[in-house]
């Protein structure tokens, strides 16, 4: 079966995805920067109404994936707090200064978020080697990785995206993510062999579309 997370910045964005055919949501703050973490009470009042996941971005600021001691707190604090309201699970990612997987704060935030599923973000594609990164994130217990397999867009890396399928896909879910569409989505479907697609449906005026949603799941169908 073929599932679709909606990347929601907004919380009309998060109303417009929680009233759509969305599998679930990754709810977070700022499309400018790419996702960081969003606002707790706005997180609170969707919750009460919402029927599928909210998985929340732990981002705390834009720019590069390499933190410091006090970001790592921050975001720590804000699992805690998030999981607290009842997030279904988290998103973040975390380098170090070489580029690499930052294991040991990885580690640190996974435990903060007890059992609940996290996924580690595009900073995947960050790093100088792709599918050591993919393994040592396996190794550390996230659940899905949102990879455009290295490069600037999931359709450019699908090469990567398919061989990392191919090798992993029993140990983690590969989720593509970085430029789908509706009018690139069947390609991506059928040369990856994923089973969780990830977009932000906005197709202009930075909106989400709840048309794009239906068309997205109707090729998933």
């Amino acid at each position: 079966m073929k599932h679709l997370e909606i990347a929601c910045f907004t919380e009309i964005a998060a109303q417009i995805a929680l009233k759509s055919e969305a599998d679930r949501i990754e709810f977070c703050d700022d499309l400018s920067l790419g996702g960081t973490t969003p606002n707790l009470e706005i997180f609170k009042g969707l919750k009460k109404n919402a029927s599928i996941p909210i998985f929340v971005m732990i981002r705390p600021r834009g720019g590069n994936f390499v933190y410091s001691k006090a970001e790592v707190l921050r975001m720590r604090n804000s699992i805690e707090q998030f999981r607290n309201a009842g997030a279904d699970g988290f998103v973040f990612g975390l380098l170090d200064t070489n580029g690499h997987i930052d294991e040991e704060n990885c580690k640190i935030l996974l435990d903060m978020a007890s059992n609940l599923p996290c996924s580690f973000h595009r900073a995947i594609d960050q790093t100088p080697i792709f599918f050591e990164g993919l393994e040592k994130i396996i190794e550390l217990g996230f659940r899905t990785v949102l990879t455009s397999g290295g490069a600037s867009a999931a359709e450019k890396g699908l090469k990567n995206i398919q061989l990392a399928q191919e090798k992993y896909g029993k140990q983690i879910n590969i989720m593509p993510g970085g430029g789908i569409r509706s009018s690139n989505l069947a390609k991506i479907v059928n040369e990856s062999g994923c089973n969780w697609f990830h977009s932000s449906a906005i197709v202009e005026n930075s909106q989400i579309s709840t048309t794009e949603i239906s068309r997205l799941k109707k090729i998933l169908k």
